[in-house]
C-alpha cells in the first residue's frame, strides 16, 4: 500500500476510534487533543516504511516517507533499514531466503508496534511536554507527506520542516505539562499496527506473526491470495480504497466536532 493510502487509513481509524470511545465510553477529548491524536496515528501509519533508505548524500531514493525531512530522515531510514536487516539475518532459519535490505520485516511485525507504542509512552510520561513535541515534530512531517503528498513534493522537504516545527510549537503552547499523554504512544502504536494491515492486503504480505517459526521460517509473509490482494498502487487502492478512507474520516470528524461547535454556538446566542 502507498504512503497517503496508509496515512489516510491512520486518520480514518483514529477518529471512528475516537468516535466510538466518545459515544460509548463517554471519552471526550478536546479539539486539539483529537487532532494530535489523529496527526500522530496518521504519521505511525507511516512510521514502519522509515525501514526502506535510499541514497542519503543525494537525497534521493527510499520510501517517499524517507524524504519527509530531506537527507536527515534518509538517513534515519538508513539506520532503521541496516538494523532490520541485522535482526532477519540473527534471527532466519534455513529457508528463509537471503536479502540485500531490510524492507518489511522487522518494523513490520507485531514486537515492533508493541516496542513503539510503549517507548513513546515511556517517553511522553518521563519528559512530559519536550518529549511531546519532538515527537509531534516528527509525527507530523509524516502525517503531511502522507495526506498531502503531492503538497509536500512540490513544497519540498524545508517548507514540510517548517510546518512540522509550527505545529509542534503551537502543540506545545497549547497543551498542558503535568501529565504523561499515553494517548500519544497509543496513537504511535495504532498507528504502525495499521500500517500492517494495511500491507497485509497487498500481494506481498508481511511476516506479521515473527518471531514465531513456521515450516523452517522465521520470517513467512502472511498477506491476503494473489487472486484478491490489491496491487500496490493500483486504481482500486488509488479510487477506491482513499475514497472510502477520505468519506469515513470527514464523517468522523463531522461527528466528533459538529456537537461541540454547534454546542457553542447555542450557547453564544
Amino acid at each position: 500500500m502507498m504512503g497517503p493510502s496508509h496515512a489516510l487509513s491512520g486518520a480514518a481509524v483514529w477518529l471512528t476510534g475516537s468516535l466510538a470511545l466518545e459515544h460509548f465510553a463517554d471519552y471526550e477529548q478536546s479539539t486539539l487533543a483529537l487532532a494530535v491524536g489523529t496527526a500522530v496515528c496518521a504519521g505511525g501509519a507511516l512510521f514502519p516504511d522509515l525501514d526502506l533508505s535510499g541514497k542519503v548524500t543525494r537525497n534521493q531514493g527510499g520510501a517517499t516517507v524517507a524524504r519527509t525531512f530531506g537527507v536527515f530522515s534518509l538517513f534515519v531510514a538508513e539506520v532503521i533499514e541496516k538494523v532490520s536487516l541485522g535482526v532477519y539475518y540473527a534471527t532466519k532459519l534455513s529457508r528463509d531466503p537471503k536479502r540485500n535490505n531490510g524492507h518489511r520485516t522487522l518494523t513490520h511485525t507485531i514486537p515492533f508496534t508493541v516496542l513503539v507504542g510503549w517507548g513513546t509512552t515511556a517517553l511522553c510520561t518521563a519528559y512530559g511536554k519536550w518529549a511531546v513535541v519532538g515527537i509531534l515534530f516528527f509525527m507530523i512531517g509524516l502525517a503531511l507527506r502522507g495526506l498531502f503528498d503531492r503538497w509536500a513534493e512540490r513544497a519540498g522537504w524545508v517548507i514540510v520542516t517548517l510546518a512540522s516545527a509550527a505545529g509542534a510549537w503551537y502543540t506545545f503552547a497549547n497543551l498542558p505539562g503535568d501529565r504523561g499523554y499515553p494517548m500519544i504512544g497509543l496513537a504511535m502504536g495504532v498507528g504502525c499496527f495499521v500500517h500492517i494491515i494495511g500491507d497485509m492486503v497487498t500481494k506481498a504480505g508481511v511476516p506479521i506473526l515473527w518471531p514465531i517459526p513456521i515450516k523452517r521460517r522465521m520470517w513467512t509473509p502472511i498477506g491476503l491470495p494473489n487472486s484478491i490482494a490489491l496491487r500496490a498502487g493500483g486504481k482500486t487502492e488509488i479510487v477506491v480504497v482513499r475514497s472510502v478512507l477520505t468519506v469515513v474520516s470527514v464523517l468522523a470528524a463531522i461527528g466528533l466536532v459538529a456537537p461541540s461547535v454547534l454546542e457553542r454556538f447555542t450557547t453564544d446566542v
